[in-house]
């Protein structure tokens, strides 16, 4: 949607306001490295021809020639002094740069031109005499600062001319804002930040209307600006301008000779500049007053521009990058766009009964405790209840003690209570402090004050939803690492079973003094497998795509294991039919050596009286055109009941003890998954038969050609 065409500040962003000149921009570069001399300046003046034939015109004048022929550019220069080159290229560039505003042309440039070439000549005498070292820069900031007066002229003639000239005081910064939204200070440093001038000229420019009071502890520019800006418009008011000359530390003696000598200064600097001030002192300022207007049609551009403003502001919210940073920009907003002096906010508590104070800002240790009830009214409370901006004065109406509570801590006459409102709820309240003078007009913004909240009520909630959401993935990362350090867990349990069998067995054998180099071999395996496991949590351990297992070989190595502990019950058999080929498959061996480990511990469980178990290599297998190994474990066991046959491979209530039981099978097809394989189960009355398909070795691809016969 484009800009409405009232909207000053748009303007200004598009208008063709002039550009600052190159030379001075240089010029002020050199005054900054504080080493200009005059091969400097002679260099940049030499670039512009504009700027040479002023300096010659000076020098060449009856004021600094003596003889009778006209000196060229070095003999000027020397003539004239770096002092006065300076002083004439900053005026000459600011010259050019003033004229070139758009309806400067038409408008009598004469009281403008004396204020601002009095305020410059003031503005260096004060800088030389509290040793400011850029002197010239102060020069420069008395000239530029009532530059803001020409680019409202420029941007809105219709709206600005008939104050244009009226008197620069507190009351035309009034008037500007109301009608313009914006007062000249702001469009002066708003100019001054736009020609890049690397220093405090704009701060100068924008602060140039405040008190003595706010300017204590200001840049020394700041406050020579604003000493100079009350000696040449204020010199009726003896008060400001000595308190002001104190905050320069200039006495009131020095002060009065600065201002006896500028009226000469002006007028010389206007003479060289080729600048007519013949009638400027007639020239009165009238103060500044209201333009006549519709007032339906003032109305109809004040809420179009409430409209954009809101929507911009909604939009600078919502890019904030926390909860936190986005808080902040909702009180930042609030106080810029409505003028409260503070601003905080509550928000409601998850139990949506309260609305608590948030640890943030200017107030956050105050408000880190405090809460207003929402179901015992009140001002602040009502606002949230009835999703409605409220206003309440101190002493105005009986106030619950939340209310006035919060007088105290934002320190306030009036509080202004705009609901942050997302749909149908209400997430806070935004708490404004107003001064009591200020209410009547914030009653007449009640909806720019409302559509403000539900921008910022709809940002906070997306923000909340994507801490909500944030929340939810670390809680399932975190369920997901308690789930593998359980499986871990379960499965690290089983080679230290075989670890604390094989010790004591080793002590028997040591007790016997009988070799014991067969079970030492095996411990460190069982040790080494550990750390494997452990370190497959974080997976530390990367797999190999190249590696092959020998399935007799782990099916042996497995049953020896279990043997030499004892662990298999006398009352149970195992049977072992491998084939010589095919008897390799892709994948780590560790892995099948884990997956026999929990079948078998599971098939010797299911057989309490004893059984037989059979591991059988039942060769090669096509299962949709991949070669398959296939692998039985098989009891003769009771069988499984139907309700974990329903969920086989997930973590299920198992019959038997421990927090870690249930979880066997689980791994068992998360292992035969790493493998690239699959796993299916049978099982009855008779027993209990597991097959799993391992690669084949060699068969990571497709079958192109004709599938090989497959044998038992």
């Amino acid at each position: 949607m484009p800009q409405p065409d009232h909207d000053i500040r748009n303007r200004l962003l598009i208008a063709r306001l002039p550009a600052m000149p190159q030379i001075l921009i240089k010029l002020i570069e050199l005054l900054q490295a504080d080493d200009a001399g005059m091969p400097e300046l002679a260099a940049l003046i030499a670039k512009d021809a504009g700027m040479t034939g002023k300096i010659l015109a000076v020098a060449n004048s009856s004021a600094y020639q003596r003889q009778g022929r006209g000196a060229g550019l070095e003999q000027a220069l020397v003539s004239l002094g770096t002092d006065m080159i300076k002083t004439l290229v900053i005026g000459e560039s600011v010259f050019q740069t003033f004229s070139s505003f758009p309806h400067s042309g038409g408008s009598d440039l004469r009281g403008f031109w004396k204020h601002a070439l009095g305020a410059a000549v003031v503005a260096r005498d004060v800088a030389r005499l509290m040793d400011y070292p850029q002197i010239e820069e102060a020069y420069l900031a008395g000239l530029l600062h009532n530059v803001g007066r020409l680019a409202l002229l420029a941007t809105a003639p219709r709206e600005y001319a008939t104050n244009f000239m009226a008197r620069d005081d507190e009351a035309l910064c009034a008037i500007e804002q109301r009608t313009l939204q914006i007062t000249h200070t702001e469009a002066g440093a708003w100019l001054v930040e736009r020609w890049n001038l690397d220093s405090f000229l704009a701060d100068s420019v924008l602060y140039h209307h405040e008190p003595a009071a706010r300017l204590e502890s200001a840049h020394p520019l700041i406050r020579i600006v604003r000493l100079a800006h009350l000696v040449i418009h204020h010199a009726d008011r003896p008060e400001l301008v000595n308190e002001a000359a104190a905050l320069c530390g200039i006495a009131p003696s020095a002060l009065e000779t600065v201002m006896h000598t500028a009226a000469r200064q002006v007028q010389k600097a206007a003479d060289y500049l080729g600048i007519d001030l013949a009638g400027a002192d007639d020239i009165v300022a009238p103060p500044a007053v209201m333009p006549p207007g519709d007032p339906v049609q003032q109305r109809l551009q004040e809420e179009m521009r409430n409209m954009m403003l809101v929507s911009e502001v909604g939009q600078t919210i919502a890019r904030q990058q926390d909860e936190t940073a986005m808080l902040e920009a909702i009180t930042r907003s609030a106080r810029i766009l409505f003028d409260f002096a503070t601003a905080v906010v509550l928000l409601e508590d998850p139990a949506g009964q309260a609305l608590a104070g948030v640890p943030a800002g200017e107030h956050q240790q105050r408000l880190a405790g405090f809460a207003i009830p929402l179901n015992k009214g009140g001002i602040v409370a009502g606002a949230a209840v009835e999703r409605h901006v409220a206003l309440a004065t101190r002493g105005g109406q009986p106030l619950a003690i939340p209310d006035e509570q919060l007088f105290r801590i934002l320190d306030t006459e009036a509080l202004v209570c705009v609901p942050l409102v997302a749909g149908p709820r209400c997430l806070g309240v935004l708490v404004g402090g107003a001064g009591g003078w200020q209410l009547p007009s914030m009653g007449k913004r009640e909806r720019f004050l409302q559509a403000f909240g539900n921008q910022a009520g709809n940002a906070l909630a997306t923000a909340l939803a994507r801490r909500g959401q944030a929340q939810r993935q670390v809680a399932h990362i975190a369920d997901e690492y308690r789930e593998a350090s359980r499986r871990v867990v379960h499965e690290v349990n089983n080679p230290l079973s075989i670890i604390r069998n094989y010790l004591s067995v080793l002590d028997a054998k040591l007790a016997r003094r009988e070799p014991v180099v067969s079970e030492m071999s095996i411990l460190n395996e069982e040790i080494d497998r550990v750390g494997q496991l452990i370190g497959g949590l974080a997976d530390l351990r990367p797999l190999d795509p190249a590696a092959v297992t020998n399935i007799a070989r782990t099916v042996d190595e497995v049953l020896r294991l279990f043997r030499a502990t004892d662990f298999i019950p006398a009352s149970v058999q195992v049977l072992v039919r491998m084939l010589d080929e095919p008897n390799e498959a892709a994948g780590d061996s560790d892995l099948l050596k884990q997956i026999l480990v929990n079948l078998i511990k599971n098939s010797i469980e299911a057989m309490p009286d004893g059984g037989r178990i059979e591991i059988a290599n039942r060769g090669h297998v096509n299962r949709e055109r991949r070669l398959f190994v296939e692998l039985a474990v098989s009891d003769s066991g009771r069988g499984l009941p139907p309700e974990v046959m329903a969920n086989l491979f997930g973590a299920v209530q198992s019959r038997k003890e421990g927090q870690h039981h249930g979880l066997g099978l689980s791994i068992v097809h998360g292992l035969v998954r790493q493998l690239d394989g699959q796993i299916t189960c049978r099982s009855g009355k008779g027993g209990t038969s597991f097959e799993i398909l391992l690669p084949a070795r060699g068969s990571n691809g497709e079958l192109t050609g004709a599938a090989p016969r497959l044998t038992d």
